[in-house]
């Protein structure tokens, strides 16, 4: 076993972690809560992931986004996180996929053989697509919520998309499933907290919820992974 990896065999065993090496998670946005998912899944060793985002790091991203620094800004997302995912883990293989996600192209995300699917993007038409595309094909998914406009983090609970309140993001998707007549669990990750009402469109943010909902959803699909 690889030194970086001996104090999780310590809590689940050599057989799990091993296993993690050849599991291939899909994160489809790797910005505030997305950057902490693939930050999760590397440091337990997830042997393959495939980070897709079309978008560069900003200055306004510093404040919550872990790949997000001065000397980052301008750069490919992906490409940051490349470095970092290979920094921690140089034997996890990282697929980078820098296109605009949208109804058009939505498909080639499923290309290669997924064993779980993470959607944290922006665009409630993907989500939309992502979670029917993923059932139809028995392919295990969680979806991220809505982050902006909270700041406790232990309103964050990971659920079935009908038990949600107080998240306007999910309450679209609730409406959707419904209209859809979806009859198996949705599972998301979402926060009861009420948002804070701010001025404008653009959403505010924290360092602590992003960050908080990314690593909740990192454990929960390392936890799948060892029920199996």
């Amino acid at each position: 076993m690889l030194p970086r990896l001996s104090r999780l065999e310590r809590i689940i065993g050599t057989e799990c972690v091993e296993s993690f090496s050849k599991k291939c998670v899909l994160v489809l946005g790797v910005g505030g809560v997305g950057g902490y998912v693939v930050e999760g899944l590397a440091r337990s060793g997830v042997g393959k992931l495939i980070i897709v985002d079309f978008d560069t790091v900003d200055e306004s991203n510093i404040n919550r986004q872990i790949i997000a620094l001065g000397s980052t800004i301008g750069r490919l997302k992906v490409d940051v996180l490349e470095e970092r995912i290979k920094d921690i883990n140089p034997e996890c293989v990282v697929v980078k996929n820098s296109n605009f996600i949208d109804e058009n192209n939505f498909m080639t995300l499923f290309s290669e053989d997924i064993d779980y699917f993470v959607d944290a993007c922006d665009t409630t038409t993907v989500k939309k697509l992502v979670i029917k595309e993923c059932l139809n094909r028995n392919i295990p998914f969680i979806s991220s919520m809505g982050t902006g406009n909270k700041l406790d983090p232990s309103k964050l609970e990971i659920t079935d998309i009908r038990k949600t309140v107080n998240d306007p993001l999910a309450r679209i998707l609730r409406k959707f499933v419904k209209d859809e007549k979806i009859n198996k669990k949705v599972m998301v990750c979402t926060s009861s907290e009420l948002p804070i009402k701010v001025e404008g469109r653009t959403p505010g943010s924290s360092a602590f919820v992003p960050s908080s909902a990314g690593l909740l959803i990192s454990s929960y699909i390392i936890r799948e992974f060892i029920k199996k």
